[in-house]
């Protein structure tokens, strides 16, 4: 099915009552689909990511469609779904669960010498197994209709089962992760299915994922050093004070650009926690670390990646977080839109 847009003014005031960037498109006739999903059950320090795509969906509304990149890419349909409230629900309740447990552990207790806080750690762990099969069969679905799929967290946690999806749908591929943390963590605070362990968990259960790239990590611990040491190349870590000291010693970000395309496989997963951005643009994200990149950094990265051929196959933002002024949404909803550009302007 195909959207009628003879009614539709692009450079007019945005409609609130339409979907997302206030595009006119339905579930059926859009051609990129997102999946918003509201969880942030294991984040360990600033909450409220669960409430983002909400928050991002009204943000959206304020991004203006012309993009010189990507002049008429929206024109292919882009079709938010609504959060979920029962996934919105259990996340609240398990957030608070989960909240007693980590307060048990840091005050030095042993979880197995407490009953109660053994259950709550199962109870938890099985919630985010839930939230994972969730996201699958809802990835699942729309793959199965020739849709492009991207998600919306949350924290980054939830990007596990749109991958394991893909997995499935397209054979082989390679994650570019944007992070200010590798995510190496192997069951991060007694927690499986952490939003510290997305890309431990990810190598480990998904072979298709041939290559891990890594950009802008500046926060990590040593058993995430020996992770990629051990990789034998799987994983490629960018580190960004690296990175900063060959700029500062003249190497330009175009080259620097090129070699990391280099090691791309054909088929690219970009995975975007928007906590490798500098801080002054996500200052409200669940765990900001100094320093970081600018946008259009990335947006040029982006645009090589594919001019050089790659297929971007999927997307996930996380981590965007509630502000008071509204700046993170802001900045969240205008990363939201480049990467549905990228999508969208492939066949």
């Amino acid at each position: 099915m195909i959207a009628d847009l003879s009614r539709f003014d692009p450079n007019g005031v945005s409609i609130a009552n339409n979907n997302v960037f206030g595009l006119p498109f339905t579930e059926e006739n859009a051609s990129l689909i997102i999946i918003p999903v509201p969880w942030e059950v294991t984040v360990s320090f600033k909450s409220g990511t669960a409430r983002s795509p909400d928050n991002i969906l009204k943000a959206s509304l304020q991004v203006d469609l012309y993009d010189s990149q990507f002049q008429n890419s929206w024109k292919k349909g882009v079709y938010m779904q609504p959060v979920d409230k029962k996934i919105l629900l259990k996340n609240d309740y398990l957030r608070k669960e989960n909240e007693l447990y980590l307060n048990f552990i840091n005050s030095g207790d042993k979880v197995e010498t407490n009953k109660f806080m053994c259950k709550t750690l199962k109870e938890v762990n099985e919630g985010c197994t839930f939230m994972n099969e969730w996201v699958y069969e809802q990835a699942k679905t729309q793959l199965a209709k020739g849709k492009k799929v991207g998600l919306l967290g949350g924290d980054h946690s939830v990007a596990y089962g749109l991958i394991k999806a893909l997995s499935e749908h397209v054979g082989d591929f390679g994650i570019l992760q944007i992070d200010a943390h590798c995510d190496l963590r192997k069951d991060f605070e007694g927690l499986h299915y952490s939003h510290g362990s997305i890309m431990y968990n990810v190598l480990n259960d998904i072979q298709q994922v041939k290559k891990l790239i890594q950009l802008g990590i500046r926060d990590y611990c040593e058993a995430e050093w020996q992770c990629i040491c051990d990789s034998e190349y799987r994983v490629v870590t960018y580190f960004e004070k690296e990175m900063k000291e060959r700029q500062f010693e003249g190497q330009t970000w175009s080259a620097i650009s090129d070699e990391i395309i280099n090691q791309l496989p054909q088929q690219v997963y970009i995975s975007y926690d928007i906590d490798g951005l500098d801080p002054k643009l996500c200052p409200h994200t669940g765990t900001p670390v100094p320093g970081g990149f600018e946008m259009e950094q990335l947006s040029y990265l982006f645009k090589k990646i594919l001019n050089s051929g790659r297929k971007i196959i999927g997307f996930d933002l996380s981590e965007t977080g509630v502000s008071k002024d509204g700046w993170d949404e802001n900045v969240g909803a205008r990363v939201l839109f480049k990467l549905c550009n990228l999508m969208l302007s492939q066949n």
